[in-house]
């Protein structure tokens, strides 16, 4: 445990005013590397320590499971055995247990399951079925995708319903009725998804004032972490939580607002002064994690944005190296360089091959460096790939604990059934589900209508065979044992008991399937359940199936893994490492096409870039190709406008220097050890004219704004405008069929006009 003093030890003065200033509004503009978590956790332990606050009282809220539990590490050490009275974690973790405790008042069971993606798309498209919406026209993820944003805005069924009344927009009419059918099933299944934790955590709250005055009275200090990435109804709930004592704190940056994808609303960190009368705010802007050089030319890219607070971000690091900038003739040679490159690091400057991470804009961009780490022998890892807990055998256990936790769970249901199988066909289910819809109850709920008329010696009340009837009614009966075991025992002997009652390990063992694998990850689910055994039965389930359903990709990221670390731009927020290649810097990748129309969009792809530039501590990279295979179809585009924005003296570009689009690269390829080029099936094309490597194709089609072309990948379009150097000419064309906008090279795009 720490002194208040030693708290105030070893922070800057901006930091340890932060710390310092205690009553009423507070916003801290938190530069990246300026030590936000720091500040935060000390804040909070200076309350406690100086200020006599109860960690009962104080609640701190952030957006990763990650962010929450280094947070909750660091808050042990300063605040000691009281930390455990503090409430500590994401908004989706701290809403999930608001609606376990006082959920009831929307009618909510509090032993409601959590629905990750997977879960959300099985009852989607259900709903799609209910609302005869045709998939093939209206693709369920982009209904799905607007349900949740319509949730983030807080509209429910209904509102969603009036809204789209007052529109022209005939898909948002088609989703209106998906809508409504997918509330109703969801209530029936006694399920939430991660948008209804905070849509209807905001509702009751607003809805039931008893409940609001409770946790306002509760929580007396209120600290948000990474306030710009809060969507309306995250700002909501901070919102009616702090309106009664004010003494609410918020941290973020707006040139670090990268999800509005996501429904991050940027605007609830600009306005926080206007909505907050007479707050103070404070600008963290010591970095303590970036070369001179690499934080000046992040300070230059981000100064283009107009969305911003003024800060003046400085560093008392070493001036470091340049940034590289390096230009490969293809994705193949990029990728080349890039792991090579990486592997000379490690070789000769004394890196490891863990310090080194690979950013890109798409997951589609990590095929090539994928490739490339196979090539050469390098230890990779892949952020965002299938992730543990989606493992099916794994889901399938978990669904179990799902069933046994929430009995109305028919999806989770239907996924177990027949794992293993049981004689329980299809069409005995789809008889079982018509008869439990008439009878207005859920599936396991008619199994056990089933399983009573065999002990009763009755016959079954629905039309399956005997072997059917007999493996429901058994089905229930093990279940019904399993829930009241769930009531008395710790969380792992319900696994155990679980895995063998079910045949569970015996399907897994037997299988043709990487038995041994499949098994392995039953066990580590098994281990990760000894976790909750401390916890009083059933809350050790409930906090199992809470926390392994609000897990994100990062969660799980071990930075001690000694391997090169393959990642989303979006992924890498919050991380950091000595070395980082930032790939695909080029228009219409990043800045990606779907900007190019929207200011705000282009603003955020600048952010996005600098969010990835600020992640690297002694080395940054930034690659391009000339041409580059997405999606199949193959494309040639300019350096991206943002290595513009970078000042020619923080940059080196090796032999060659930065081309101005008419060259092919600065990367010596002979050096790269690449596997000869060979074409594959799937992207041949019809011959075309071929580019010389050494100089550029002259015969370009003459082209003037207002001309029809066709692309061979893009289709047709009409040009918009152009702009001619010495060297090329760069042609924007207004694409038909959903392609957009795209800035090509004339003499590398294969277009004609028509």
């Amino acid at each position: 445990m720490t002194t208040g003093t030693e708290l105030l030890e070893g922070l800057n003065p901006a930091q340890k005013e932060a710390v310092e200033t205690v009553d009423g509004p507070l916003l801290i503009v938190a530069g990246p590397g300026s030590g936000k978590t720091r500040v935060i956790t000390h804040r909070i332990a200076y309350l406690v320590r100086e200020y006599g606050v109860s960690p009962y009282n104080i609640l701190a809220m952030t957006f990763t499971n990650k962010a929450a539990k280094e947070m909750r590490e660091r808050l042990d050490r300063l605040v000691g055995s009281r930390s455990d009275l503090l409430t500590v974690g994401t908004f989706h973790a701290f809403c999930a247990k608001l609606l376990r405790w006082e959920g009831h008042h929307l009618g909510l069971n509090s032993n409601y399951s959590i629905y990750d993606s997977d879960d959300q798309t099985t009852i989607l498209k259900k709903s799609m079925e209910l609302a005869e919406t045709d998939p093939k026209r209206y693709p369920p993820r982009a209904v799905g995708s607007v349900i949740s944003k319509a949730k983030s805005q807080l509209w429910d069924a209904a509102v969603f319903a009036k809204n789209a009344q007052n529109t022209d927009d005939y898909f948002e009419e088609v989703t209106s009725k998906v809508y409504r059918h997918y509330e109703e099933l969801m209530g029936r299944n006694n399920a939430l998804d991660f948008d209804d934790l905070l849509m209807k955590a905001v509702q009751l709250l607003e809805a039931f004032p008893e409940a609001k005055n409770k946790y306002q009275d509760r929580y007396q200090f209120i600290m948000v972490d990474e306030f710009q990435d809060t969507n309306i109804a995250q700002y909501r709930l901070a919102r009616l939580l702090g309106d009664g004592h004010q003494n609410i704190c918020v941290v973020g940056d707006p040139d670090q607002s990268i999800y509005s994808w996501r429904a991050a609303d940027i605007r609830n960190i600009l306005s926080f002064q206007q909505d907050y009368p007479g707050s103070k705010t404070i600008a963290l802007d010591q970095n303590y994690r970036s070369t001179a050089t690499i934080l000046d030319a992040a300070k230059n890219l981000i100064s283009v944005n107009g969305q911003r607070i003024q800060k003046d971000l400085f560093t008392d690091n070493s001036k470091g190296s340049p940034v590289e900038v390096r230009e490969a003739y293809d994705e193949g040679e990029e990728a080349a360089f890039v792991i090579a490159e990486a592997g000379r690091l490690v070789r000769e400057e004394g890196f490891k091959a863990g310090d080194c991470a690979v950013m890109y804009r798409i997951n589609a961009q990590s095929r090539a460096l994928e490739e490339a780490c196979l090539h050469r022998g390098t230890k990779y890892r892949l952020v965002g790939g299938v992730r543990f807990y989606q493992r099916r055998e794994v889901k399938d256990l978990m669904a179990y604990l799902h069933l046994v936790y929430n009995p109305q769970d028919d999806i989770n249901l239907g996924r177990v059934i027949s794992v293993p199988p049981r004689g329980i066909g299809a069409k005995s289910m789809q008889t079982l589900s018509s008869w439990a819809e008439n009878q207005g109850m859920g599936l396991f709920a008619a199994m056990q209508e089933i399983a009573a008329a065999r002990l009763a010696g009755e016959p079954c009340p629905i039309s399956v065979t005997p072997r059917a009837a007999t493996a429901m009614a058994d089905f229930a009966v093990m279940i019904e044992k399993l829930i009241e075991l769930s009531q008395n025992a710790p969380v792992v002997d319900l696994v155990d008991r679980v895995v063998e009652d079910s045949g569970f390990r015996s399907y897994i063992q037997g299988s043709d399937d990487k038995p041994q694998e499949r098994w392995e990850n039953i066990l580590e689910l098994r281990t990760t359940a000894q976790e909750f055994n401390a916890e009083t039965p059933p809350d050790g389930l409930a906090t199992l199936l809470e926390r392994l359903a609000l897990v994100a990709d990062v969660d799980n990221y071990e930075e001690n893994d000694d391997s090169i670390t393959l990642i989303t731009l979006h992924q890498a927020k919050g991380l950091e490492f000595p070395v980082v290649f930032i790939v695909g810097m080029e228009e219409g990748l990043l800045p990606h096409s779907r900007s190019m129309d929207s200011e705000d969009q282009l603003e955020e792809e600048r952010r996005l870039c600098y969010v990835g530039m600020t992640r690297a501590e002694k080395k940054l990279y930034l690659t391009r190709a000339f041409r580059r295979s997405v999606f199949g179809s193959s494309m040639s585009g300019l350096a991206s406008r943002f290595l513009r924005d970078i000042p020619a003296e923080l940059i080196t570009s090796g032999d060659g220097g930065i081309s101005d689009g008419s060259r092919q690269g600065n990367i010596d390829r002979a050096k790269l050890d690449m596997p000869p080029k060979r074409p594959s099936w799937n992207t041949w094309q019809a011959p075309t004219p071929v580019v010389n490597r050494d100089a550029p194709v002259t015969a370009r089609p003459t082209l003037q704004v207002g001309d029809s072309v066709r692309h061979n990948a893009f289709g047709e379009g009409v040009v918009t405008h152009l702009e001619t150097t010495s060297a090329d000419t760069e042609v924007t064309i207004e694409f038909a069929g959903g392609v957009g906008v795209k800035r090509l090279l004339l003499s590398f795009a294969p277009l004609e006009k028509v």
